[in-house]
């Protein structure tokens, strides 16, 4: 399905049925990616018990590129736009990576329209980021992508999926310019949305960066002698930043309870 906002013609996708006591669960990709590459077979199991909401961003998937810098914000609101269209006033958001740091703007600039938040490899700022991401001579690449190789299947949904083929080229010029926002240790120590962070044990998201969020966002505690945080944390073994999100098998265990939980 298609919806204009803001100039684009806005693909998203709906799975399952609406629950009046769940709110959906809106998908937010990663760069360069779409929901499939992004979250494999994650969209159908999750809509066994709620209802899904998959999202394509400005140039990615079935979304048409538009004469727009892309970034952060622009995605967050064509998002709200998004949601606001079809009369959703609060959800659950589920980002990954790129999809991660615009569900992470959301909350911090609108959050009455999060209920909860998974945000599987997230950073606050750019020190979160594996030292070996910067300086990278690699043409068109990004945080999402960490070598050419790896981008070949993201590069094969594209041209299946992409109204204008042609335009890959252009869309990793747009993302190797794009400027993740930077946001104040204050600022997420202000959050009140409760938050699952994922993380993969050999992410482009240091384990480090994982857990000083963690601890910003109220968790961290001695659990026996303290109540349990709403905030969660998840490293998952084994599992590089491209793999975080192929662990359905490990992350079905975590999101439906911690969506579910009161």
């Amino acid at each position: 399905m298609y919806a204009d906002i803001n100039g684009l013609k806005m693909f998203y996708e709906i799975l399952g049925t609406s629950d009046q006591v769940k709110v959906p669960v809106v998908l937010l990709h990663g760069a360069i990616s779409a929901a499939g590459t992004s979250f494999g077979p994650l969209p159908d199991l999750l809509a066994q018990t709620r209802q899904v909401i998959a999202v394509e961003q400005q140039g990615h998937g079935r979304t048409a590129d538009i004469e727009r810098p892309i970034s952060v914000q622009a995605m967050a609101d064509d998002t709200l736009a998004l949601l606001a269209s079809l009369g959703i006033r609060q959800a659950d958001l589920f980002g990954y990576s790129l999809g991660a740091a615009i569900a992470l703007y959301i909350i911090t600039n609108h959050p009455a329209v999060v209920r909860k938040a998974v945000l599987a490899s997230v950073t606050y700022d750019k020190t979160g980021l594996h030292p070996e991401m910067f300086g990278r001579p690699e043409s068109g690449e990004s945080a999402d992508a960490p070598g050419r190789d790896l981008q070949i299947p993201f590069e094969q949904e594209y041209l299946a999926l992409a109204p204008d083929p042609g335009n890959w080229p252009a869309l990793l010029a747009k993302v190797q310019a794009m400027e993740l926002p930077e946001i104040t240790p204050q600022a997420i120590s202000a959050i009140d949305v409760p938050i699952l962070l994922i993380i993969g044990d050999s992410d482009i998201v240091t384990p480090e960066h994982a857990v000083a969020m963690f601890r910003l966002l109220g968790g961290g505690v001695l659990g026996d002698l303290a109540p349990m945080p709403p905030t969660r944390l998840a490293v998952l073994p084994g599992t590089s930043h491209i793999g975080v999100t192929g662990r359905a098998d490990i992350l079905m265990t975590m999101i439906p309870p911690f969506l579910d939980a009161p």
